[in-house]
């Protein structure tokens, strides 16, 4: 007996000296590895599902493969298909493509404490571009207060052509998205974490994913609270209006020509190559999506991850009412300064072009009265130029985030909502540039979700190069979340923060997370009221592929 207890204080010795955790998963063991700088075990590259690939890879994920072995949980650069884009092209050095990409990372505290609460956090990337490596959370949880888990998920055309078929009934990459929230449910506690006290979280189409996992039944009991950083469930480009004729126009953009024929088009998506499938990253379309995101399912029998629109299902109410933190930058639109100097040009000569996808109108002459209306608004009556180039800020930030959002929240309030804090971040310092042909500094898209992250930036991982401004935000912002994480309150009962209540009626009060936090009263309200007098009238309510695409074609 006691040779073999000191064999087993022999291995726990060589593992500590190694600095290496094992935990025995459902699916087998997996080894990681202690932190070069500490505090923490990362368990990166553990399979939390399998993606179909070849002809089957736009169906829903499959379980994880088993292994027998332990499983060395090491950063592999496993990512999901997507495009190729010089501004981003930090995401994918060193990252090997895969149809089977569906892999988490586990960030775990070195405490021994258990029952820990969980943060789960969905990228963004416009569901095009991204992986669960891009934003590293270490720092955050270096207080020993959480366990983060970041994951990726089908990708663009692989994640979301939605053709209402058996072999492409659309929203992988969102099944993907419940699948590894069931994981987590599974095996979180292995970790020590508390499977029934997990927090989904998420930054631009992260947000949307995050809001919209809220609504769908898929989802229910996963988690209990919800952090959409600068997106929501409402935003144009949270939902394809008609995904099937995406489906059509994609193809015909790779030169496919029998784009009517729902079999012909199904095989054809089928058989396409990777190269094909992501050859564009649809980040130039002036109305306010990404073309392939997350749709409207047709019911085929199988589970679906939403069968209703998310303005029905809020207007409704039929959802859990999770608490939420939800909020966004004061200069969203910032995302939208590279296309300037050519777009300015543009929304002189057919502003139709820019109002968003998810409104309609009877006829072109209607099109271009609402069109009029809404660039009277926001520049007057002079032409869209350098002189006012913050309107155009406002506009892109308004119709792409904040009006959403906002008209999200207010949605919640009458379903009688009480847990609901809204918060705008507008912390700027001396390193954030200014906005072009101005004096005037903003803070740009999912800016607080940088505060939070390690590092300067998305890419620059050293954070003393930081100014000890934003090094003092960025500890204001963590502790703000994982007070939300760990109490759902940002503010809880002895915080040395303001009180900061729920938001009521009037959208009113949000926190102003600036150089000081400040509660203020209504946000946006003229801005506000403007839009939803116009999505009160023109909304175009997201549709389903149509009933005739129901079929299923062999190859």
């Amino acid at each position: 007996m006691w040779k073999w207890t000191f064999v087993c204080v022999c291995v726990a010795a060589v593992l500590a000296d190694e600095g290496s955790r094992v935990v025995r998963l459902a699916q087998g063991p997996v080894r990681g590895y202690r932190d070069p700088q500490g505090d923490l075990f990362a368990f990166y590259g553990v399979p939390y599902a399998s993606a179909p690939t070849g002809p089957n890879k736009f169906k829903p994920p499959m379980p994880p493969p088993t292994n027998q072995e332990i499983l060395e949980a090491v950063d592999r650069g496993i990512i999901c298909p997507q495009a190729s884009m010089d501004s981003f092209s930090a995401i994918i050095v060193n990252k090997t493509m895969k149809e089977d990409c569906l892999i988490a990372s586990i960030l775990v505290p070195d405490t021994q404490d258990n029952n820990l609460p969980v943060l789960v956090h969905i990228h963004g990337g416009a569901f095009q571009i991204g992986n669960g490596y891009w934003f590293q959370y270490k720092n955050l949880i270096r207080t020993k207060n959480m366990i983060v888990v970041t994951f990726n998920y089908r990708l663009g055309v692989h994640g979301f052509l939605c053709l209402g078929t058996k072999d492409i009934p659309g929203n992988a990459g969102m099944k993907d998205q419940v699948a590894l929230l069931r994981w987590v449910k599974d095996n979180i506690h292995a970790f020590g974490g508390n499977p029934n006290d997990v927090t989904l979280s998420g930054g631009s189409a992260g947000a949307a994913s995050a809001d919209l996992v809220m609504l769908s039944k898929a989802s229910k009991s996963l988690f209990n609270k919800v952090i959409p950083e600068s997106g929501s469930s409402l935003a144009a480009f949270a939902m394809q209006p008609d995904p099937l004729e995406n489906a059509k126009n994609f193809a015909k953009q790779l030169n496919f020509r029998n784009a009517n024929d729902i079999s012909a088009l199904e095989k054809f998506y089928k058989s396409a190559t990777l190269e094909q499938l992501t050859s564009d990253a649809f980040f130039d379309k002036k109305n306010s999506t990404f073309v392939f995101s997350p749709c409207v399912e047709r019911n085929i029998g199988d589970e679906v991850f939403l069968d209703e629109d998310p303005l029905t299902i809020l207007q409704n109410g039929n959802y859990e009412k999770l608490p939420l933190l939800i909020g966004f930058a004061n200069m969203e639109g910032l995302l939208r300064i590279d296309f300037f100097e050519t777009w300015k040009n543009a929304m002189n000569e057919k502003f139709t072009d820019f109002l968003p996808a998810d409104l309609t109108f009877k006829n072109e002459e209607q099109k271009q009265d609402i069109a009029n209306i809404v660039k009277q608004f926001y520049f007057g009556d002079k032409p869209v130029n350098n002189d006012n180039i913050l309107s155009y800020v406002d506009f892109f930030s308004d119709v792409i985030f904040n009006i959403p959002a906002l008209r999200s929240v207010d949605l919640h309030l009458k379903n009688g909502h009480d847990k609901v804090y809204l918060y705008e971040y507008s912390f700027t310092d001396d390193e954030v540039p200014l906005v072009p042909h101005t004096e005037v500094r903003g803070a740009n898209h999912c800016a607080q979700t940088l505060a939070l992250l390690d590092g300067k930036n998305v890419y620059e991982k050293d954070e003393n190069k930081s100014s000890e401004e934003f090094k003092k935000m960025k500890s204001v912002v963590r502790k703000l979340w994982t007070n939300f994480v760990t109490t759902g309150f940002p503010v809880p009962e002895g915080s040395e923060f303001p009180s900061w209540p729920a938001v009521r009626a009037n959208l009113t009060p949000y926190m102003s997370l600036g150089r000081t936090l400040e509660l203020k009263g209504a946000l946006l309200e003229r801005r506000v009221r403007f839009w939803n007098d116009i999505y009160d009238k023109y909304y175009h309510t997201p549709l389903p592929p149509p009933a005739y695409a129901r079929l299923n074609t062999e190859l």
